[in-house]
């Protein structure tokens, strides 16, 4: 088993036995970080000197669109009611396994490029298994780790037709899925279920699509960006709470406008949550419910959701979950009429951690990733800390979560292989190219055939 030795300029483990350390030292066995510290004296295959870099855990991408990847940009001046419109209601009936496959592709390229190592993509636009295995196609020729979350797709209700919200989940594609490539759950990538959750579903639907996520032990994650009044099942996470069928295995996305209640309630049953900072102050009213997570004793992770609408760059979501958090903070204070912080009420630290281990918490990856601790998959990114944006480095931490952004990433490991080594992307060049002609030529055609021009006023 080949092992190899990184001499850090600084190791920022987000953990807590192993602390961060200038001049740290990490020891990779295989896929597993065996040994984390200062002067280990290990003798290794090779020893890489990164004594000119951040050495941090890769960052855990908890909920990503990556199918749209094709769409980037489209959507920058949106409303919600415009996106549903335009993407589910046309756009998304157009693609086909291929455009599938070239989304997740190029798309998970892009996330290794700035510094993700896991992703769970949210794949809601899914007609058929064949469109589901190319998909897989695309993030696993990309090298990346990520839970493909297995959703539906919500066209619009044909003339005397169901809608897609009284329709349960295809228990026929799950059950060959995991039973054929997602049969192991130690391998880079595993399966999940994309519900339609309460407020897009009928109650009956809801529980049968947990119950088949629980029958295959998958996690589940479900979107919630709708006002009670406007669910199909109004406050259907309390009962789902109520009939025991509520834990660490379901995801909650977009929770904004979800009563307190009904938080609290998800937060104690074990369920996490997904914030998306850029794209929910892009299209709603309520804030981002990372406060409220925190306040309720859960740990929120981060995604960007939609790169039709806000950029896919995770570093930007990270810094923005930051202000959001401190912002909001100082305004629930003010209002309060309590005297201004004497200290700063989010520290950087955290959204770190939202980003890191709140992510791997969600995916129920925890023992896995999230964190640089022996033990621990090796998936991991080095920013050079001699770039123009970053020198000198006074504080890492600061340095990654203020200052960093994806063009500062200089290599990817993913589960002890690099992905990305010297500033450049282990992917073949030429077939890259390719990959991307062939996805600007895939969105072209949709786009064509669905009638739709990019406009702004």
């Amino acid at each position: 088993m080949k092992t190899m030795l990184i001499k850090c300029g600084w190791l920022v483990s987000l953990d807590d036995g192993v602390g961060d350390i200038q001049a740290g030292e990490l020891l990779i066995q295989g896929d597993r970080i065996a040994a984390a510290g200062r002067n280990l004296g290990a003798t290794a295959d090779e020893t890489l000197d990164a004594t000119g870099m951040i050495v941090m855990p890769g960052l855990v991408h908890a909920h990503i669109h990556t199918w749209q990847s094709g769409l980037r940009g489209i959507g920058g001046e949106w409303t919600s009611p415009d996106y549903h419109l335009n993407v589910h209601g046309n756009l998304s009936t157009r693609y086909g396994p291929e455009d599938n496959y070239l989304g997740n592709l190029v798309g998970a390229l892009n996330q290794i490029n700035g510094g993700v190592t896991t992703i769970l993509d949210w794949c809601h636009n899914l007609t058929s298994l064949e469109m589901a295995e190319r998909s897989v196609d695309g993030l696993e020729e990309a090298g990346i780790r990520a839970v493909f979350a297995h959703g539906t797709a919500k066209p619009p209700t044909p003339p005397g037709g169901v809608p897609y919200t009284h329709i349960p989940h295809p228990r026929d594609r799950v059950e060959a899925l995991r039973k054929g490539r997602f049969a192991s759950n130690d391998q880079l990538l595993t399966l999940g279920l994309a519900l339609l959750g309460p407020q897009y579903s009928t109650w009956e639907v809801f529980e049968h699509d947990i119950r088949l996520a629980r029958e295959f032990g998958l996690v589940s994650t479900s979107h919630a960006t709708r006002r009670n009044a406007d669910a199909i099942t109004s406050e259907g996470y309390i009962r789902l709470a109520k009939a025991g069928l509520l834990g660490p295995d379901h995801n909650i996305v977009h929770a904004n406008y979800l009563s307190d209640e009904e938080l609290t309630t998800a937060v104690h049953s074990g369920a996490s949550f997904s914030a998306t900072v850029l794209t929910e102050m892009h299209g709603h009213a309520a804030d981002p419910v990372t406060l409220r997570v925190r306040a309720a004793g859960g740990m929120p992770s981060l995604g960007i959701d939609i790169e039709t609408v806000v950029t896919g760059e995770f570093w930007r979501e990270m810094q923005a979950a930051l202000l959001h958090g401190r912002f909001a903070s100082h305004r629930i204070n003010a209002a309060a009429g309590n005297k201004p912080f004497t200290t700063i009420p989010v520290r950087s630290r955290e959204a770190l951690q939202w980003a890191t281990l709140g992510g791997a918490r969600a995916l129920m990856m925890e023992d896995k990733i999230g964190s640089l601790k022996p033990g621990k998959k090796a998936d991991l990114v080095m920013l050079r800390m001699s770039d123009l944006n970053l020198v000198p480095v006074h504080d890492p931490v600061g340095s990654i979560v203020e200052q960093a952004n994806a063009g500062n990433v200089d290599s990817v490991m993913i589960g002890g292989e690099f992905r990305k080594r010297g500033g450049e992307l282990l992917y073949p060049e030429a077939q890259l190219s390719k990959r991307v002609a062939a996805l600007a030529e895939s969105a072209a055609r949709i786009m064509r055939d669905g009638g739709f021009t990019v406009t702004r006023a």
